[in-house]
């Protein structure tokens, strides 16, 4: 693919481009100039006998209208981009006009979003006005992963449930919308031991939550889930300084069942929050965060 973006496809399609707009010109030209010697104003073409084409010249205003097209076409080849990769010489693209528009929206929304920066997430998420804007901040930025109603998928945080890997709070929330998260869980098989000491721990995990696949060999596991102590604690309840989930909530981020917690262990996992704190003012991302604490806090929310 990378055939498809080197500058000779650039010179191209400015070759292209420019040889169009003079083959318009031309044809033009020959039209017009175009004579058929024919005493009775035809072009000698006949069909059925008597239906013959005459040979009038094109109306005025067609003619100019299509040199005036041309023209057009060239003027604004000159002022943006068209031939090519040449920018034009109003240097105009699309991402800087996409962010003028961005700025004069956040100017005008400045004044509302400064108000609501005052009010703490608890009361802003009983404001139906504030959750509006906020449910639209949402669809545009979060909800291609989180999904439109938060829930989440395989993967991605279900938002609505309280299952917070890095804390609930509606200063957490700010926190990781503004700054992004990345978990990382290590392979650890080779430090839980063989094969079949994978399946114990894997099981024992299950067991936390009642989930177990087999209760016997969970048993065996128990032991062995001391090397992953470390990061989701004696109990499996997790480390929200560090993301480690919470093991005893039947809640599985990337899969549940013995085969999907045997990979986890022998595999790991990387996963990526991104940062918003460059697309998002802090106003927005304190009113983002407070309609997604509403999410799992719905009582006294606004509806």
């Amino acid at each position: 693919m990378s055939d498809f973006f080197n500058s000779g496809w650039s010179i191209a399609i400015a070759v292209v481009t420019v040889l169009g707009l003079a083959s318009c010109l031309a044809l033009l030209i020959i039209a017009a100039r175009r004579r058929v010697m024919a005493s009775d104003n035809t072009t000698g073409h006949v069909w059925d006998e008597d239906l013959r084409e005459l040979n009038n010249p094109l109306p005025r205003w067609w003619m100019w209208l299509f040199v005036l097209t041309v023209l057009f076409s060239g003027v604004y080849l000159w002022l943006y981009p068209g031939l090519g990769s040449a920018p034009g010489s109003l240097k105009w693209t699309s991402l800087s006009q996409h962010a003028s528009e961005q700025a004069q929206a956040r100017e005008a929304m400045k004044p509302v979003f400064a108000a609501y920066a005052k009010l703490p997430a608890q009361e802003l998420a009983r404001d139906p006005r504030a959750m509006a804007i906020g449910e639209r901040i949402f669809a545009n930025t979060c909800a291609t992963c989180h999904g439109a109603d938060a829930r989440g998928s395989k993967g991605f945080p279900n938002l609505t449930d309280k299952d917070w890997l890095y804390g609930g709070t509606p200063e957490k929330i700010e926190e990781t919308i503004t700054f992004g998260r990345e978990g990382t869980m290590p392979p650890m098989a080779a430090a839980v031991g063989n094969s079949e000491d994978v399946r114990n721990v894997a099981n024992y995990v299950l067991s936390l939550s009642g989930a177990s696949e087999d209760p016997r060999n969970a048993q065996f596991g128990r032991e062995k889930f001391a090397v992953c102590a470390g990061c989701h604690g004696a109990n499996g309840k997790g480390n929200q300084a560090i993301g480690a989930p919470n093991l005893t909530d039947n809640i599985w981020l990337h899969g549940w069942g013995e085969a999907a917690v045997v990979s986890m262990i022998t595999n790991g996992k990387r996963n990526v929050m991104p940062a918003h704190g460059s697309r998002l003012s802090p106003e927005q991302i304190h009113v983002l965060a407070a309609y997604v604490w509403s999410l799992s806090n719905t009582q006294g929310a606004a509806p």
